[in-house]
């Protein structure tokens, strides 16, 4: 846990100053959308892949390789960054190693967490795991912000590339998965097809994974690719306030992960259901939002709507996903995200190039409400099944 809380300040450290770099570099949103791109084709061609090896090999080696491959792309753009000599192109080819690397650390992380603890502790599990994913967020960006002001850009970079060394020694101290049975062995040693056949009849996991795909399509290109340019050419502020703004966002986020801890299962479509109504409200407030303070709030609850979604979403996916294809389901779940965010982050920041930021802020927020409703509504029973002792819901 202390190795993965160090490890992502410093991520959410270097997200912060690599969008701020860039929007030094650009003010046009598409670029920013096409360097998003660029850093998302990989881990679309290659997250099946890193979930098929995340389910026949020890997690912990895979997660150690990816956070070496990381450390050495840190240092590499802090130097490019502090010589002067950084530019868009560094940027993308940065982005599309980074790509690879994280279609095989992310399959290999979401499998592991449930390694760790029964079955009936998964839900609190992936609680924690979520608080401590969102608290670095409120505390990263800030203390990202204040770095850059007092020792320049490439110093986020390098403290980056120094947290990783903690989550390196944690993976050290795990002990290797036992061997399970013959037939879970043999499971693990299948191929893709298993993964999708499961997500197809398994309607839960399904309805669960179309919604994040919503999401990801609407809502989150605005907060996780377009916010730089927002705060600079909307908002009209500096770095550390662009820091504290993406910072406000770990508020919500970290409370919205907290709070999953209190959710029953009969209860979760009511909390789906809210969750989409204050991300719809919130993203038209940024839209309209005329100073800091105004884009805080709307953030604070914009992202605890979305963290409750995502939170409910992966726990639900988790509790249902058999052990030997969990690397495979996760890696589906992942492309909900990773997979969609390249193409609407490009499709997003065009528009937004066109139409203005905040006409595709409130845009993407109405567009948004409207899916979530009729998806919710048409699956509002599924969310508060309890998964079945194999883990598979059949077709009824």
């Amino acid at each position: 846990m202390a190795g993965e809380t160090i490890s992502m300040l410093g991520t959410w450290m270097q997200q912060m100053a690599q969008g701020w770099v860039v929007a030094g570099l650009t003010t046009s949103a598409f670029t920013l959308g096409l360097i998003n791109f660029c850093a998302g084709i990989p881990m679309l061609a290659l997250t099946m892949h890193g979930g098929i090896v995340a389910d026949r090999y020890d997690k912990r080696r895979i997660l150690i390789i990816t956070q070496v491959v990381q450390i050495v792309l840190a240092l590499s753009m802090g130097w490019l960054i502090a010589s002067g000599q950084i530019a868009v192109w560094h940027v993308v080819v940065a982005g599309v190693l980074l790509g690879i690397s994280t279609a095989f650390e992310m399959p290999a992380a979401s499998a592991l967490v449930p390694e760790l603890v029964d079955r009936d502790q998964l839900s609190a599990a992936i609680a924690v795991d979520r608080s401590i994913f969102h608290a670095t967020r409120l505390a990263g960006p800030a203390i990202g912000g204040w770095l850059i002001a007092w020792l320049g850009t490439a110093s986020a970079f390098y403290a980056n590339a120094a947290s990783f060394f903690a989550l390196i020694i944690a993976m050290l101290t795990l002990h290797p998965r036992p061997p399970g049975t013959e037939e879970e062995e043999a499971m693990r040693k299948s191929g893709m097809k298993e993964g999708f056949d499961y997500v197809r009849r398994d309607k839960p996991t399904l309805a669960m994974i179309s919604m994040l795909t919503t999401l990801t399509t609407c809502v989150s290109p605005f907060f996780m690719i377009t916010m730089p340019l927002y705060s600079r050419h909307v908002l009209h502020v500096d770095a550390q306030s662009h820091g504290f703004l993406i910072a406000s966002s770990g508020i919500g986020a970290f409370v919205g992960s907290i709070w999953l801890l209190t959710i029953p299962h009969e209860k979760r479509a009511i909390y789906l259901r809210l969750g989409a109504a204050v991300v719809c409200a919130c993203m038209l407030s940024l839209a309209f939002a005329q100073q800091l303070w105004q884009a805080v709030i709307a953030m604070i609850f914009l992202t605890l709507g979305t963290s409750t979604m995502f939170g409910l979403a992966n726990t639900i996916v988790q509790e249902r996903a058999p052990d030997a294809i969990r690397g495979r389901v996760s890696a589906i779940m992942g492309l909900s995200f990773f997979g969609v965010l390249p193409f609407s982050g490009l499709l997003v920041s065009k528009v937004a190039d066109l139409v203005g930021l905040r006409i595709a802020m409130g845009g993407g927020g109405l567009l948004f409400g409207l899916s979530a409703s009729a998806l919710l509504y048409s699956h509002r029973q599924l969310c508060m099944k309890q998964p079945v002792a194999a883990g598979v819901e059949r077709d009824a």
